[in-house]
């Protein structure tokens, strides 16, 4: 299994699951990963400007240092030669989100197929120059690997090389990219009674702020203290007068500075005071009072940054430390950027096994660019061109198929201009209205284009705010909080209260019952800065604007009252294969088919397709699956290289939109669809299963 000769311009191309992502270099900056914080960096790596990188779960420090471009490569070199310094990098952009910076760190993540023994692992690090650190939690036959000073190249191409071997399924840089908060902070200028969004929606008064029924609610239950809410953020104010009670803090942790005092530092940490305020403070008798104001708060200040050891150590601290809901008010700071491998299985490892197996209700915010969650838009009119022209988006925390995304809507039941949208959102939330915006690393927030900058209806939110000189007004509160990083947090609320009423639910059942019961808002205008009109139902009661509706919270509580627990049922397993070998025809879209079909009844639990393909190139090769009632999903995409065999086991594990076949009916045929889009190469399939839990 010795890494192949490759290309240049693979080490340009970051594997991120089922996509491949084009980097380019930057010429002006690199990063330096040192043990000793003492280090003088100026004597080693003389640089124009440095800035530190906090990262989660490391042993080492890291800087990003600027430098003039002529220097960047005997600077580099200079770095790498040091003792001091652990590894030293260049820095990456993505191609097409412009201002998006990918940062390396000394990790490979590597997934074998199942065909490789346990003694073949063993020598893998050793034949590539790596360390072995640990398996993947959750993941079977993947491991974490660590770059050694034996490593000839970066990750990236080191990757590259990798996941073309046979035996290789998948292999991973891990790299870091910037967070990005997704608030509206307004400061403009008691305190309840200006709670509007916790009040009871009126139909008859359109004019009136429309809110989500908390009080409702409250007639059965304003929480419990054993349901934990877990606010991932960038710092919460402990201190803060509505944070306070008996038991209402658990397990408190920053991961950045690695203790137990998530709170903020210097000005630019307001935002997880704001959220966390919003689902969960305390009924003191002044201030304002959370959805949830008797469960309990796990405050997580993240580090700022979304490596893979930063995503698994959050939602793992989550699960250990007993958190019922997991709320997300967070993004990447890219237009495009799907989860690898080991952040995807984190998020549904909290969604499966958190709560005693129940799993965590984990809810993201959609974002606040007015773009939708997986899509392309037609971009023109950006600040200096930074986006142009077809333009895919992809948002990879809300889009996971195990999570909440909530959209925002106004005070008075109308689109926020600002949210973000799809076909992937579950249910909105209230929040305020403003122009739509992103945040870039080096120009911060920037409008979206085409600029909206006409006055928008709609009232603020009122929450938390970090007392003293740190927060985003004068006082302990603030009046103008917004974004969906407000609506995020009072559907996490909500999911609290529900979970209160009944802990015995899974967090698929909460998701279930939040989408059953939201109220069915309409806007049938048309977007102000896209024309676009989706602010209507289809068939099955889902908005691509608003989910299943606006989330109601005393509804909401009722049917979780209501919801009886059912006795498990018993789990079939069925399998069928087709082990007639096809010709794959080469170089056409037609490609070929082979069936397999089940009489048996009921709805899938759970799926895997396992597939084996013997062709020149792989790298030509697509393989589709279709479903009895003719929807098709991607299972492989032309990713693979010059490989010549593939065996692979997909599951909705690895392969996340399998998810989406979850309680679908069995009965049928299923048809494995494989096409060789490339001429010249050819190649066959051997045989495939398929096997279904009912």
């Amino acid at each position: 299994m010795a890494a192949p000769e490759v290309s240049p311009q693979q080490g340009l191309i970051l594997q991120r699951g089922q996509a491949e992502l084009l980097l380019h270099k930057l010429d002006d900056r690199l990063t330096v990963a040192f043990r000793d914080q003492d280090v003088d960096l100026l004597e080693i790596v003389p640089g124009l400007m440095y800035r530190p990188l906090s990262l989660c779960g490391k042993d080492f420090f890291m800087q990003e240092v600027i430098v003039p471009p002529e220097d960047l490569e005997s600077v580099l070199d200079s770095a790498r030669q040091s003792d001091e310094i652990l590894f030293a990098s260049h820095v990456y952009q993505l191609a097409y989100s412009i201002d998006s910076f990918v940062y390396l760190t000394n990790q490979l993540t590597v997934q074998f197929a199942q065909s490789l023994s346990p003694y073949e692992h063993q020598g893998f690090g050793d034949r590539h120059g790596l360390k072995l650190v640990r398996p993947v939690l959750g993941l079977e036959n993947t491991f974490i690997y660590e770059l050694t000073k034996e490593t000839a190249i970066n990750p990236i191409k080191l990757a590259n090389q990798l996941r073309i071997l046979a035996g290789v399924n998948v292999a991973e840089a891990n790299v870091i990219l910037p967070q990005e908060s997704l608030g509206f902070d307004l400061p403009t200028d008691t305190l309840f009674q200006e709670q509007w969004y916790l009040h009871t929606p009126d139909p008859d008064q359109p004019d009136q702020p429309q809110g989500i029924d908390a009080v409702g609610a409250w007639e059965t239950t304003k929480g419990d203290r054993s349901i934990v809410i877990a606010v991932t953020d960038d710092a919460i104010d402990l201190n803060h007068p509505d944070f306070q009670g008996q038991g209402k803090i658990v397990a408190p942790y920053d991961f950045g500075e690695r203790d137990f005092l998530p709170t903020p530092e210097h000005t630019q940490e307001s935002h997880g005071t704001a959220c966390a305020g919003l689902a969960v403070a305390e009924e003191t008798g002044t201030g304002i009072v959370g959805v949830a104001p008797d469960c309990a708060l796990m405050p997580l200040k993240t580090t700022g940054y979304l490596d893979d050891d930063s995503i698994e150590s959050l939602f793992l601290w989550a699960v250990e430390k007993g958190a019922d809901v997991i709320s997300c008010s967070w993004n990447a700071a890219a237009v495009h950027f799907p989860l690898s491998l080991r952040q995807n299985a984190a998020i549904h490892y909290a969604a499966t096994a958190g709560r005693e197996g129940k799993g965590c209700v984990i809810v993201f915010a959609a974002g606040n660019a007015n773009r939708p969650l997986d899509g392309t838009i037609y971009e023109r009119s950006w600040h200096n061109k930074m986006l142009y022209g077809p333009t895919e988006w992809l948002n990879g925390y809300a889009n996971h198929p195990d999570v909440i995304a909530v959209s925002a809507c106004t005070s008075q039941n109308q689109k926020a201009v600002y949210s973000n949208w799809g076909s992937e959102i579950s249910v909105c939330a209230p929040s305020n209205n403003a122009p739509p915006v992103m945040w870039f690393a080096e120009h911060g927030y920037l409008p979206t284009a085409p600029e909206v900058q006409e006055n928008l209806a709609g009232q603020g939110i009122l929450s938390t705010d970090v007392m003293g000189e740190f927060g985003y007004s004068d006082g302990h509160f603030t009046r103008d909080f917004g974004g969906t990083s407000s609506a995020c947090p009072l559907v996490a609320g909500v999911a609290a209260l529900v979970l209160s009423a009944n802990p015995m639910l899974s967090a698929a059942e909460v998701k279930e019952i939040l989408e059953n019961t939201a109220d069915k808002i309409v806007d049938s205008t048309r977007d102000r800065q896209l024309g676009l009109q989706l602010g209507t139902y289809d068939a099955l009661g889902h908005s691509r604007w608003f989910g299943y509706g606006k989330v109601n919270a005393r509804r909401a509580v009722e049917a979780a009252t209501n919801r009886f627990v059912d006795v498990e049922e018993p789990e079939f397993v069925v399998e069928q294969s087709n082990d007639l070998e096809l010709e794959i025809p080469d170089g056409t879209e037609e490609g070929i088919t082979s069936l397999v079909a089940f009489v048996e009844q009921g709805r899938i639990r759970d799926i895997s397709v396992t597939v084996e393909i013997d062709h020149e190139y792989m790298g030509d090769v697509e393989v589709h699956l279709r479903t009895p009632n003719g929807k098709v999903f991607l299972l492989q995409n032309r990713s693979l290289g010059s490989r010549n065999y593939l065996q692979k086991t997909y599951t909705p594990v690895n392969t996340p939109g399998l998810k989406q076949l979850i309680g679908l009916d069995i009965t049928g045929e299923w048809t494995l669809w494989v096409l060789d889009l490339s001429p010249t190469d050819v190649g066959s399939l051997k045989n495939w299963s398929l096997q279904l839990k009912y």
